[in-house]
């Protein structure tokens, strides 16, 4: 009876060992809500002591009736005082409206929330989107972000959802992607394409031979969160992750998209890649958002080069702005200098226009000396040389004019930086030369001109210069108006000179801007060998880092491997363990049996030492396959045994659902 009782005892342990497995997984199951129940009755302590652990459990995914606490207590948003003037910015009217009616019946229209023109759900989330324009006037309304708000409302009511929606717009970079500009979307992108070269840089390789633009697939996942591009499931298990790591999330799930699709897409062509990421790959994770939030966290992703990125991004912006200042800088000199040459052509049409019209003169004067002089022509001779001496007059003022816009091209010219490579600007040089040579030729025969005129005025003066009064009044008035003339040649031929002194500064401004504008061509050819050799030295990187990337592969492969086979050895060390338990509980039957046996008397002398031989010879086996199993020999108790079991299956377990924590 008690060998009876003992094997049915065995039966029941086999029972309570081989269902422990399921009964600790049902526990962990009818636990979670309890679980997320403190989590939440003791947050801050969570928060500080416990965070990641909580990391864990939000990557699991939050329980539906716990999230729209959770989001709110992730996002600080529990306690913000815009809730008190959400009522007061509903009776307000926004500039946005018309926009948000618009957008609001392509928002979740299969959702049964939102379906309906007049639908509960199509009426809030217009209240929460023009509060927050009301709000935020600069960001205003934005299409996307009535997804966001949307999937906010399936958890919680409006005022919190407004409120939440604020913070992430305040805390989350959102409101920087839906500014006007949208600068940090670019910024997203530029990071995005960077993963991409680096990690899949044969897929890059296609999409750029394909035109395929990463903003044209990419654009939405960071301004929508995934929520129109995968199922609502999968994407509310990102968001749950997006609530407390950031942005991040996005990069890695897009990551691990591509990287799961990249040998269908790269024999596609740019339409048939189009087609893959509308109809195949949102549907490729609905049994199982597992897979791709495990697959979104073996993506390498370094936060300190993503901010260096950042930083990159902004100084690229600034070179640009700096190099479309400068275009618009040369255009501005350009166009002086061009508004300088019509002025300088304007002053030689005047100056040719005076010149004949001293010429004239002399012929008059010439005519006056061989004929009879009388009181009209000498009147028209006065009103010629005042027409002449009002053109001289008008003449300085444009070479005036000419000189205060030459010396303000000189102190331009000098801001500009100096060459010092003086071989390549030889030709140059001499060129330079042979122009201010022929000027000095002109210059040096205008002053020979002046000094000739000089010369004859002296002359002129020391003739008739003291016999003035012996003449008669018509004498006398013809030598004032040759003395005037002689005068009016002597201002015109310092005119000359002047003129001739700002064609010559002309000429070397002009030298100037052809030496700064080869200089420019030097330099673009320069960058253009340099941007060659990035190039080169970018592709070399691209191969050594896919070697990099295959050798990591390799790598993760064989730690997975091992951590099989670790996982192997200690199943079969539980199982040893077991085999181990029934052996001493069938040597403690057996002792039992002897006991009985002897203090009974069942048996006579002779069969009695027969049977206790057998019984010892099946002791002495089992002891020795004890022995061959290197545990010790004591015996212990039935209930020892049955916790032993127990224990080792619970830490079985423990490893497989919290590989990080054991």
């Amino acid at each position: 009876m008690r060998s009876m009782s003992g094997s049915r005892r065995n039966s029941g342990s086999s029972l309570v060992s081989s269902s422990s497995a399921s009964s600790n997984l049902s526990h962990l199951e009818e636990d979670t809500w309890i679980l997320w129940g403190r989590i939440v009755n003791e947050w801050d302590e969570w928060r500080r002591k416990k965070d990641k652990l909580l990391k864990e459990l939000i990557r699991k995914g939050i329980p539906h009736h716990f999230r729209a606490i959770v989001w709110q207590l992730l996002g600080n948003a529990t306690d913000m005082p815009v809730k008190n003037q959400y009522s007061e910015l509903l009776k307000m009217s926004s500039p946005c409206e018309k926009l948000i009616r618009r957008d609001i019946a392509r928002t979740y229209p299969e959702h049964e929330f939102f379906k309906g023109q007049d639908s509960l759900g199509q009426e809030v989330l217009f209240n929460v989107m023009k509060a927050y324009s009301l709000v935020d006037r600069e960001v205003g309304y934005c299409q996307g972000s009535a997804f966001i708000v949307g999937l906010l409302l399936m958890q919680m009511p409006e005022e919190e959802a407004f409120c939440v929606f604020v913070r992430l717009m305040q805390e989350y970079r959102l409101r920087e992607l839906f500014k006007p500009t949208m600068a940090e979307l670019g910024l997203c992108i530029y990071q995005f394409e960077y993963l991409l070269q680096e990690q899949l840089p044969e897929l890059n390789v296609h999409f750029r031979s394909q035109s395929f633009h990463t903003s044209m697939y990419a654009s939405s996942w960071f301004l929508t969160l995934f929520l129109t591009f995968l199922p609502m499931p999968v994407a509310t298990r990102i968001f749950d992750i997006f609530m407390y790591e950031g942005l991040e999330i996005i990069f890695r799930v897009g990551m691990a998209i591509l990287q799961y699709n990249q040998t269908d897409l790269i024999q596609l062509d740019m339409e048939g890649m189009s087609q893959h990421f509308q109809k195949v790959i949102p549907h490729q994770f609905d049994s199982c958002p597992d897979k791709l939030i495990l697959r979104a966290y073996q993506v390498k992703y370094n936060p300190k080069r993503m901010k260096k990125l950042r930083t990159e991004n902004r100084l690229l912006k600034q070179r640009i702005e700096t190099l479309e200042k400068g275009q618009v800088t040369r255009a501005q000199e350009a166009e002086e200098n061009y508004v300088i040459k019509r002025e300088l052509a304007v002053v030689r049409q005047q100056f040719s226009v005076t010149s004949q019209n001293l010429e004239k003169a002399q012929d008059t004067i010439g005519e006056l000396q061989r004929e009879k002089y009388t009181e009209l022509f000498v009147t028209g001779l006065q009103t010629q040389l005042e027409q002449s001496r009002l053109q001289e007059a008008e003449l300085l003022g444009a070479l005036k004019e000419m000189q205060d816009k030459v010396l303000d091209i000189e102190k331009r010219s000098s801001s500009l930086p100096d060459e010092n490579n003086v071989a390549q600007l030889q030709d140059e040089l001499k060129l330079v030369k042979l122009r201010e040579l022929e000027t000095l030729h002109s210059f040096r025969e205008m002053q020979d001109t002046v000094t000739e005129l000089n010369q004859r005025w002296q002359v002129h003066m020391s003739k008739g210069g003291g016999g003035h009064w012996k003449e008669s009044p018509k004498k006398n008035a013809l030598n004032e108006l040759q003395d005037k003339l002689m005068g009016v040649r002597l201002r015109e031929a310092q005119a000359q000179a002047e003129l001739k002194e700002v064609k010559l500064k002309a000429i070397q401004l002009e030298s100037q801007n052809q030496i700064h504008s080869k200089l420019i061509g030097r330099h673009e050819v320069e960058s253009a060998a340099m941007q060659e050799r990035l190039q080169q030295l970018a592709g070399q990187n691209k191969g050594l880092q896919a070697q990099l990337t295959e050798m990591k592969r390799k790598q993760a492969e064989l730690d997975c491997k091992s951590k099989e086979e670790v996982m192997a050895v200690r199943l079969r060390e539980a199982d040893s363990m077991a085999a181990m338990a029934e052996l001493r509980q069938k040597i403690a039957e057996l002792e039992i049996q002897k006991e009985e046996g002897l203090i009974q008397g069942q048996l006579n002398h002779s069969d009695s030492r027969q049977y206790i031989t057998q019984l010892r010879d099946q002791i002495g086996e089992l002891k020795n396959e004890l022995h061959v199993n290197q545990i010790p020999s004591c015996f212990l108790y039935f209930s020892e045994i049955i916790d032993v079991g127990r224990h080792i299956k619970h830490d079985i377990l423990d490893s497989l659902l919290w590989p990080s924590s054991v």
